[in-house]
Parts: structure tokens; sequence; C-alpha cells
């Protein structure tokens, strides 16, 4: 591509986005440069401390579940306490935390304080989704989301890449300086984001009693989307779990599987702008069926895999899937979100990638053992096809964009005000949207620490 029509594409990704959404970006890329600890935790109790992989692996899997609770929680924050207060509260809370987890030596306190930081790292997630919904405009929403995942997706490659040399240094060194970077991205937040949730009124509140965990609970259509991006979830974290023990089987080594899953990362950095600029004005329906049976099929081509080339070759399959997947997935949660509900919708989807965290070692582990690395490559496909046909069946009728629950930005943090509906019309929204890590242990109960490298962004995608 020529000089100046390079520009010109840079200029249109990142033009017409409001600063508080700039601002908001710097503060996950400032988050993510630092996020070593769940990268290199298994290493740390086990090289450093002198652990069992046994122990370790419950100690991770505590970080796990402490982001399945929190995921709702922060949910309900967002929407009651405010997308601000909780970011603070959450990126605060990590940084102690995480600081903390690098001084602690009992192995009770170990555990429970890495519970304490899974809880903290994940309860910020639903928030800064509900804030990107409120400062951006509808039909900008999945190039924000994209640019976002980017971010994530960036600071990740270049921090797990950093956090290799600190640790020869110092493990301690790790958790000071996650708990320092998370502070910066508190800060940022505090000085730059003002408080985006729409302006309250006697009626909203009134209306927004209505919308509870329970309210989301009964939204028939939000919760089948849930289950299809519950399917998608366990699907992509195949590729921290299941491949890695594929390879292991085919006689691959670690280093093997770590060069094949650096194309992931590059393919994402270098991807993600330009086929969000090919997808952004594209029907979400069409993408998040093609994007489920590419991640189906493209696991699913791993059973045919016989040579190093090959492996490469399903990644690039799947990693188009998820660049696809994550800003429209992210995209058509807020379309079927009502305004005052964004936080807790929000807090349930990420609750998917939570506990696809959780399930994932468990189900491979199980397949593989039990039948061989092929059986679970073929579910995989199966899976993928299913999910394709359930967004067929759920997306039929959904509602142009511009008309659906949450579809308008609110005041506040460089959105321009908007008249915000009383206790009907919410209702209404609420009824059209409704009618309308890793854990356990894996194969021989030993966690590899490098299936933990790109769990955190694929939560984010969201996570």
């Amino acid at each position: 591509m020529p000089v100046a029509g390079l520009r010109r594409a840079v200029r249109e990704t990142v033009s017409g986005l409001p600063p508080a959404f700039w601002w908001l970006w710097t503060s996950t890329l400032v988050n993510r440069l630092g996020a070593f600890v769940s990268t290199f935790l298994v290493l740390y109790l086990t090289a450093e401390r002198g652990y069992s992989a046994a122990y370790a692996g419950l100690v991770v899997s505590l970080y796990g579940l402490g982001g399945v609770v929190s995921s709702l929680g922060g949910g309900v924050m967002a929407d009651r306490l405010g997308r601000r207060p909780t970011l603070l509260i959450a990126q605060g809370s990590t940084a102690v935390s995480v600081a903390v987890l690098g001084f602690v030596q009992h192995p009770v306190a170990i555990a429970a304080v890495a519970c304490l930081v899974g809880m903290a790292t994940n309860a910020s997630r639903p928030a800064v989704q509900a804030m990107m919904a409120d400062i951006v405009r509808p039909e900008d929403r999945i190039r924000a989301f994209s640019l976002n995942y980017w971010a994530i997706n960036l600071g990740f490659a270049i921090s797990s890449a950093a956090a290799g040399f600190i640790a020869a240094y110092s493990y301690l060194a790790l958790f000071l300086i996650e708990g320092a970077m998370t502070l910066a991205c508190a800060i940022v937040i505090f000085v730059k984001l003002p408080e985006s949730r729409p302006e309250r009124t006697a009626a909203v509140d009134t209306a927004e009693a209505e919308v509870s965990l329970w309210t989301v609970l009964r939204d028939g259509r939000f919760m089948s989307m849930v289950v299809l991006a519950f399917v998608i979830a366990l699907i992509f974290m195949q590729g921290m779990v299941g491949l890695p023990l594929g390879m292991g089987a085919d006689g691959y080594s670690s280093s093997d599987y770590g060069l094949v899953m650096a194309v992931n990362g590059v393919l994402i950095v270098t991807l993600q702008i330009p086929v969000t600029r090919f997808i952004e004005h594209r029907d979400p329906r069409r993408l998040l069926i093609v994007s489920a049976l590419l991640a189906g099929y493209g696991f699913g081509l791993t059973a045919f895999a016989g040579s190093l080339g090959l492996y490469v070759l399903t990644v690039v399959v799947w990693t188009l899937a998820e660049i696809v997947n994550a800003p429209t997935q992210t995209g058509l949660v807020v379309r079927l979100s009502p305004v005052h509900g964004r936080g807790r919708y929000q807090g349930m989807y990420t609750l998917t990638w939570s506990v696809a965290t959780l399930l994932a070692p468990l189900v491979a582990g199980f397949i593989i053992d039990g039948y061989g690395a092929e059986w679970l490559w073929a579910l995989c496909a199966v899976l993928g096809t299913a999910a394709g046909a359930g967004y067929w069946a759920l997306m039929r009728n959904l509602p142009e964009a511009g008309g659906a629950a949450g579809s308008e930005p609110v005041a506040g943090a460089g959105a321009p005000a908007v008249t915000v509906a009383g206790a009907g019309s919410l209702a209404e929204s609420v009824e059209g949207a409704g009618a309308g890590v890793l854990a356990g242990p894996v194969a021989d109960a030993v966690p590899r620490p490098e299936l933990l490298k790109g769990a955190e962004s694929r939560e984010d995608a969201a996570r």
C-alpha cells in the first residue's frame, strides 16, 4: 500500500472517536503492558518458590475462580456506583493485591491473595466495556472495540516478552512493576476520565430498579447469545489448552508451540485494524456466523496437522475468526443491553470467558486422555457449526443498529448529551432485547506455563 494510502487508512481508523475513548484506550494499553503475574504465576510458584505442580494448579484455579465471582459483581458495581468508581476500586485493589502477592509466603496466604488478585483484575472489565459503549457513537462502536482489543494484544505481547527478562533478574520485580503499572492506569482514569454512566432522573431511577441480574437472566435473546459466546470462548481457549497438549502428544516441543502461537499474536496486531475497516459496516449477523464456522473448523483442521507448517495454517484460520468475532460480539452485547443495565449485561458476557477458562482445561484433559486429541478437534468443529446455526436462528429478527436499547451515547466523557427515555421505554427496551488463568489439572495434572500466555487477552475480548 502506498504511504499516502496507509496514512489515509490510519487517519480514517482513528478519526471521529471522542478524547475520552483515547484516554480509556491508553489506560487499557498501560494496564496490559504490565500484565506479568498471570503469565508467570505457575513458574513463580514452582521454579522460584519450590511448590508442587498440583499446588500451582490449585492457586491458578483460585485465581480463575476470583474472576468468575467478580464478573457479575463488577457489572453490578458499574451500574450502581458508576463506571469510573468501579474502575478506580478495581485497579487500586489490583495494584495492592498484586504487590502483596509478591511478599506473602505461607501457602494458604498465597492461595487466598491469588484469588483476590483474580477477583480485582476481572472486576474492571464490565466497567471498561460499558464506559466504551457510553462514550462512543453506535456507528463507531465496532471500530472502538476493535482498537481496544488491539491495544490489549499489543500490550500483552510486549509484556510477555519483557516479563521473561525481568523474571530472570527478580520475580518480586514482576509483582511490583505490575502493581505500579496498574496504579498508573488508575491515575489516568482518575485524572482524565469523567463518569460516563447515563444521567439519572426520577423516571430512570424507577426503571433502573427493574434492571437487575434477574432481568438479565430472564432476557431470553441475550442469554441465548451468552450461551453461544460461551461455546465460542470454549473453542478459542483450546489454543491455550488443547493445542499444546496435542502438539506435545505429537512430539513437538514447548518452543514449537510458542512459535505457532506467536503467529496468533502477530496476526492480531497486524490485521486487527485493517480487518475491522473491512467489516465495520457489514452485517454483524453474517460476521458472527462466519467467525463461528472459522473458529470451529480452524481448530477442527488441527486433526490433520502433520507438520509445523500445517499447525501454523490452522492458527491462521482461527485467528481470523478471533479478529472478526471479538469486536462484533462485544458490539452485539451493547445492542441487546438497556442503557442503565450495560454493566450487568457486560458482566454476564464477561462471565462466559471466565467460566470457559475454568472448564477448558478439564474438557481438553478428559477428551485427550480418554479418546485422543483428534476427538477434541472434531468436537471443536461440531461446536463451531452449532454456534453458527445458533447465531443464524438468534439473529433473524435482530433490530437494526440504532433502534436497539442502549444504542445512543449519553452525556459525559466527551459524548453529546441526549435525553434518556423514562420507565416505559426502558421496560420496552428490556423486553425487546430479551424477547430480545486456567483452572484445574490438565492431562497429568501438571500445569503448563505456556498455556497461560494469551489467556488474559482472550478474556479481555471481551474480553
